[in-house]
């Protein structure tokens, strides 16, 4: 069955109008005749947009039970029986409720893909997997409902429904997004207007960048080889020498010239060695080029000038950069060089700049190897002078005679020549031309082929033996030449592999991206199979076009085991080149299989904690909070029992003890409560400015009298904070102080400014906690040395951490002078700013269209 059609409307923020671009894109399919359905859409109590769903026939919603209330989610099953020819789903980035079919919504909408149905749905470029840190620093709200990039980037179309910062606050002001009561906070905060002209500008630039590969693949596809100029792209032509760093920041300082530049900087290895490339300083290259932005390639090439062509031709480069020529100028009889050649055959598309620097003129540092393939030039100046050389020679010679012997030298030389310039071929010829003149006209009798003199013949055949010898020698110094040349191409690439390794770059794309750049190649994919007689599949692919469905469709198929193998479409390659290939593939199959495992060990260690909290809470309800509970029961039976006439005193102590345990109960249910709030992301702060005396004071309520003294000076600067959790965190951390700091030995609570933060010290005389617990004791359900005291369950230290990082602040443990622990509460001055029009920083529920 073939795959249905993604068609995606990409949104800056919430409210921009994509389920409005959705639901009229369906009624012009409608009208069309399309078989068109909504299996679910969102309208969010907008009635423009809830209009819109007029007319379309919509599947019933499924019903969820969670939590004390009813949800409804898309029903899968339902759409599925519809077999529509297009189906609506609108925000492809929700969570599903639990208990529905997948935990995501872009998850059902691959069920439908895979079903032969053409999916229309919605998201905002805040959820966006990728983009989820630089959201969270310009709004300071981290979203936890997000889509992977790649299953946007697949769609088939993606069109951006835009509109401008001032347009979507006056939406919003005329109350067409959200209710009245709404409008004011989420004017204030969320949809200011510098946060959303910085949303607006992802979204361009991501749906830029989508499009410029949609361009690269139709230029791939109608094999278009002119440099379209739709964006600018800089080509950086390194060559190892230290000139590079200059010719890198030369080209970034022309990206940034023209918004959305590209700066590519690419090592052309030569197989005949001819390069001089120091690998430590290609690594520091690498690293300068990565940290400004641009991206480093490794390509091999015989001919430099036209390998770097053919990549910036590839890449719909604009602009090369290369340095002034580092040789001397009596080198330059040897060719014009590199940047000239460039220079020359780019063509009016490609501009080329050429930077001087430091190193011009100086001379390479390392000798030039001789090259191992002649080329057509060469070999035609051989046969040259090894057939017409020893003719000239001869009509030279009969004009002037120096005597057999020089002759014969003279003879030799232009063997030799014959050799350094063509090869054994050449050489061989000369020498049996030159033989044949030497005897027809030099040795006697003249002009005949016949010796007369003994001597001669033997000269003759030295001659011809040196000649041989000679030839034989510079052809094999030739074929060693270039297997050196050859290893010496293979290790550098090898040595680039190794040095991806160990820098981490374990992605399957990145390491087949890297193949085919290598090699020149239009696709490589990686294909696998469970079995021998099992279809192949693909486990990852790059660059254009389908992926081979079976090794013996592609130009070049390398196995691995009888299971796996990398298949590579665009040209054959020598057999040589399988080596190096191999090591590719071998790597290929090894960063798969630790992906594999890597999220097998993540799906394991989430089951593992899950277990963890599971058996702990389960032990904290039968046993911490059984012991308040048996407590309770216990004074109530007696209180109820008619054997006994209790007194006043003893009827108030047993309700004092009933008291106690409910206390104690509510304390512990309180912090499991909170504990499920902070680990399901539904804590929301209300941040304001307060005094710390406000709050302090009344979190140690609940600790008994004298056991706790504080020093809070009313100079402090005020602190941004929920008030609320606030207190609870402070609670929380001085009833722990006051459970192990001995009865003698008072709890101190201070606080002082430090920069643009406030912190807040609850210092304790207990134990203490060694350097290694210090984290622990943090986590849920951890009571240090499972010590007995108390009534708790370990999640005070958990709940207090917890909530001060959801108002922005930091809780750490430090060892107390004389003895033991102090907490240390770091909270954010009201002063404290990260810049102009910074938003405050808050955590809580998802950001979605449904709540702002």
């Amino acid at each position: 069955m073939e795959r249905g059609k993604l068609r995606i409307h990409l949104g800056a923020a919430p409210g921009v109008g994509k389920t409005y671009a959705m639901l009229s894109e369906a009624h012009r399919r409608v009208e069309r005749g399309t078989d068109c359905v909504v299996g679910f859409v969102e309208h969010h109590d907008r009635p423009r947009t809830s209009l819109m769903l007029h007319g379309l026939e919509q599947v019933p919603r499924r019903e969820l039970a969670y939590r004390g209330g009813t949800f409804t989610e898309m029903d899968v099953d339902a759409v599925l029986r519809r077999a529509p020819a297009v189906a609506l789903v609108d925000e492809l980035a929700h969570t599903n409720v639990p208990g529905s079919r997948n935990a995501e919504r872009w998850q059902d909408v691959e069920e439908l893909l895979a079903a032969g149905i053409d999916v229309i749905s919605t998201v905002d470029i805040q959820h966006l997997e990728s983009l989820g840190d630089v959201v969270e620093s310009i709004t300071g709200v981290r979203q936890r409902e997000t889509v992977p990039d790649e299953v946007v980037r697949r769609a088939d179309q993606i069109e951006l429904v835009d509109m401008s910062p001032e347009a979507l606050r006056r939406r919003m002001a005329h109350g067409n997004i959200y209710q009245p009561d709404k409008v004011d906070a989420a004017l204030a905060n969320y949809f200011r207007p510098g946060n959303l002209t910085a949303l607006r500008e992802l979204a361009l630039l991501w749906v830029a960048d989508r499009v410029d590969e949609y361009l690269n693949e139709y230029r791939s596809r109608h094999e278009v080889s002119t440099i379209w100029g739709s964006r600018e792209r800089i080509v950086v032509g390194l060559t190892g020498g230290p000139e590079g760093r200059t010719l890198i920041r030369r080209a970034v300082r022309l990206a940034e010239k023209g918004a959305g530049g590209e700066v590519m900087a690419v090592y052309i290895a030569r197989s005949d060695g001819l390069t001089s490339a120091s690998p430590k300083e290609l690594a520091v290259q690498r690293t300068l080029v990565e940290d400004l932005g641009g991206t480093f390639h490794h390509v091999v090439g015989d001919d430099v000038p036209a390998a770097l062509l053919d990549f910036a031709r590839g890449a719909n480069a604009t602009q090369i950069v290369l340095g002034s020529s580092r040789r001397k100028a009596w080198q330059y009889v040897l060719g014009p060089g590199v940047g000239a050649t460039v220079a020359r055959d780019s063509g009016p598309d490609l501009d080329v700049h050429i930077v001087t620097h430091e190193e011009a003129a100086k001379g390479r540092g390392l000798p030039v190897a001789r090259g191992a393939r002649l080329g057509r030039a060469r070999i035609v100046s051989g046969w040259a002078v090894g057939v017409a050389g020893p003719v000239v020679a001869a009509l030279l010679l009969n004009t002037v005679h120096l005597g057999l012997a020089n002759d014969m030298l003279l003879f030799l030389a232009l063997t030799v020549a014959a050799a350094l310039l063509g090869g054994l071929l050449p050489a061989l010829a000369s020498a049996a031309v030159g033989s044949f003149l030497l005897n027809y006209f030099y040795t006697p009798p003249l002009h005949r082929l016949t010796i007369a003199d003994p001597k001669n013949i033997v000269a003759l055949v030295v001659f011809v033996g040196v000649a041989v010898a000679v030839a034989s020698v510079v052809d094999v110094a030739a074929r060693r030449t270039h297997q050196a040349a050859r290893l010496r191409a293979e290790a550098e690439i090898l040595s680039f592999l190794a040095g991806s390794v160990l820098r981490g770059e374990t992605g399957l794309e990145e390491l087949l991206e890297r193949v085919r750049e290598t090699f020149a190649m239009e696709s490589v994919a990686l294909l696998e199979r469970r079995g021998g007689v099992d279809p192949w599949t693909c486990a990852g692919r790059v660059g254009t076009g389908a992926p081979p469905r079976r090794p013996e469709d592609a130009d070049v198929d390398v196995p691995v085991g009888d299971r796996m193998a990398l298949a590579l479409t665009g040209r054959v390659l020598p057999a040589a080149d399988r080596r190096v290939l191999a090591a590719f593939a071998a790597q290929a199959v090894v960063v798969l299989d630790r992906r594999r495992l890597q999220e097998e060990a993540d799906r394991a260690r989430a089951l593992a904690e899950g277990n963890r909290i599971r058996t702990a809470l389960l032990a904290a309800v039968s046993h911490d909070l059984r012991t308040p509970l048996a407590g309770i029961k216990a004074a109530v039976s007696s209180l109820r029992s008619e054997d006994v006439e209790w007194s006043e005193e003893d009827r108030a102590e047993l309700l004092e003890g009933i008291e106690d345990g409910a206390d104690r109960l509510d304390h512990l249910v309180g912090n499991l409560l909170d504990m499920s709030r902070l680990q399901t992301g539904t804590v929301t702060p209300l941040i304001r400015e307060i005094d710390l005396d406000e709050v302090v004071p009344m979190a140690l309520g609940g600790v008994p009298e004298g056991s706790v003294e504080m020093d809070v000076p009313e100079s402090l600067p005020m602190v941004r904070v929920d008030p609320g959790l606030l207190e609870r965190s402070v609670a929380n951390l001085v009833e722990n102080a006051v459970k192990y700091s001995p009865p003698d030995r008072p709890v101190l609570v201070s606080a002082s400014a430090l920069a643009d933060r406030v912190e807040v010290r609850v210092v304790d005389g207990g134990p203490g906690v060694p350097d290694a617990a210090k984290e622990r004791i943090f986590e849920p359900f951890q009571r240090y040395g499972d010590s007995p005291r108390g009534a708790g369950v370990g999640l005070g230290l958990a709940v207090a951490r917890g909530f001060a990082e959801a108002m922005g602040g930091t809780l750490a443990a430090d060892d107390t002078p004389g003895g033991g622990l102090t907490m240390v509460l770091g909270l954010r001055a009201a002063g404290a700013r990260s810049g102009p029009d910074a938003p405050p920083r808050t955590a809580g529920p998802v950001l979605t269209e449904r709540q702002v």
